[in-house]
């Protein structure tokens, strides 16, 4: 006869009690009851005071996004450039942190450290938070004694990741925006609005003028229709981005879209070689072999065009090919980049030089946001116009022609 086992789930507690020195501290905590969970921290040291079942409310964790991750690395960095042993400097960032999801990780962290891992192996049991290009940099920290300068280059790199991917969100969520609030507009008209002037224009017993006509069955259709088409847009947008996300066929169609893009294109182009020379720059500057280093560049690109392209340059490299003619083999970076590669190889200086390119086509991203920033606004407000007011004069046009009669 076979025993069924039942698993119990775990409940966090609070709790609030004095460390070995005789200093006040709480946080939480993972068990099956009160007393459990009380035996946990006393033999962690603890002389508990309080433990306490947490509110269902409290308990919905938010999510750890990746500038908690980067502010976390900055903190770690000045606390271990100022001398803070390690482990006190996790238990600093992240007592001090609001997210107390952060506040988990960083203890689960600092928890395997004091276990005997080293820190890359402790990050690495977290990959959705850690990638592997955060690990390996950490690891050559680890191992070259460097790891204050290893996190502050780490920490510099992904404020500049995360600055640049704020500036593509920002560029197309201005017009998205207006798209989607032009899209809501029209709808309000042609189902409230048009209807109204269509009992009214049904009174005056006289032929319309064509675009009335044309305005008003399309307002028929909106009417009759409404759910359909509300239906049909949401189940098309979540359709596509549920393959967008799923399938490497349809990833590998909009990358190569987005840097097709008419205007769009050369910005998010720009945005992909600056993180990619950001990424191989910081890599090679820790120490981290070029081969190696090269495989979480491809990982860290942000576009399937970038990734493969990076891996072929890998196995070229790996080959005993320079990294200018696998990246001009590649026929994906402009001229100047491969240029000043060549003179990074030459010279000895590749990271310097990587460094350089990032920095400049950073630069270059920033203005042309805000030159398109600067061009979009007119034309959307352009094209905003032409919609509205097409309608508006399509349904004003009855009685203007009424009032060229009368007169």
């Amino acid at each position: 006869m076979a025993i069924t086992v039942k698993k119990t789930r775990e409940l966090v507690f609070l709790w609030e009690g004095r460390d070995k020195k005789g200093k006040s501290i709480k946080g939480e905590i993972p068990a099956l009851s009160e007393a459990v969970a009380a035996a946990k921290l006393r033999r962690q040291g603890i002389a508990v005071s309080r433990v306490h079942k947490q509110s269902v409310l409290a308990r919905r964790p938010k999510k750890i996004k990746e500038k908690d991750i980067t502010l976390f690395t900055r903190q770690l960095a000045t606390m271990m450039r100022a001398g803070v042993p390690l482990l006190q400097s996790f238990d600093i960032v992240g007592k001090g942190h609001s997210n107390t999801s952060v506040q988990r990780l960083l203890s689960e962290v600092r928890n395997h450290i004091e276990s005997g891992n080293s820190m890359s192996q402790a990050f690495s049991r977290y990959p959705q938070y850690f990638d592997p290009l955060f690990c390996n940099l950490v690891k050559a920290g680890e191992q070259a004694g460097i790891l204050d300068t290893i996190l502050d280059r780490l920490a510099t790199y992904k404020e500049k990741i995360l600055a640049i991917k704020g500036k593509i969100k920002s560029a197309l969520f201005y017009p998205t925006s207006i798209i989607v609030v032009a899209f809501v507009i029209t709808t309000i008209i042609m189902i409230f609005v048009i209807p109204a002037f269509k009992s009214l224009f049904a009174s005056f017993g006289a032929d319309l003028p064509a675009p009335t006509l044309v305005v008003m069955k399309i307002s028929d259709v909106f009417v009759k229709y409404w759910w359909l088409i509300f239906g049909s847009l949401v189940a098309a947008v979540w359709g596509f981005f549920y393959a967008w996300k799923r399938s490497l066929k349809v990833q590998y169609f909009m990358d190569r879209l987005f840097l097709h893009l008419p205007v769009f294109g050369p910005v998010i182009q720009k945005a992909t070689i600056a993180r990619w020379s950001r990424t191989l720059s910081t890599m090679f500057a820790a120490g981290v072999p070029l081969v190696e280093a090269l495989d979480s560049v491809a990982g860290a690109s942000g576009n399937l065009i970038y990734h493969d392209a990076t891996k072929k340059i890998q196995s070229e490299v790996s080959t005993g090919t320079s990294l200018t003619l696998s990246m001009q083999n590649a026929d994906i970076f402009p001229n100047m980049v491969l240029q000043m590669v060549a003179i990074g190889e030459e010279s000895g200086a590749l990271d310097d030089m990587l460094s350089k390119i990032a920095d400049f086509y950073e630069n270059e991203v920033d203005d042309a946001v805000s030159a398109m920033s600067s061009l979009m606004e007119p034309i959307i407000m352009v094209v905003l116009g032409i919609i509205i007011g097409g309608l508006v004069i399509a349904m004003y046009l009855p009685i203007f022609k009424m009032g060229s009669v009368i007169h």
